[in-house]
């Protein structure tokens, strides 16, 4: 059993977004980077493109536990 209040639980779920849309973000501008290499490294793009891929999953799999927080009745 939780001790979280609905509130709580939001504030750390929007935590947990936000740092991973800097995560995200910062994986951007890496592969910006690499991209602008005289001669880029596919195995690093393919890399950090698998990385951007999974922080939009998680990002979607915390969109739905906020959908499931908003939706408790206090």
């Amino acid at each position: 059993m939780t001790t979280l209040t609905k509130a709580d639980k939001i504030q750390l779920i929007n935590s947990h977004k936000r740092s991973l849309e800097y995560s995200k973000y910062g994986l951007q501008l890496d592969l910006l980077q690499e991209n602008a290499k005289n001669s880029p490294s596919q195995e690093e793009i393919s890399r950090l493109e698998t990385l951007i891929e999974e922080t939009d999953n998680q990002l979607e799999a915390l969109d739905t536990e906020l959908a499931t927080v908003n939706a408790i009745v206090e």
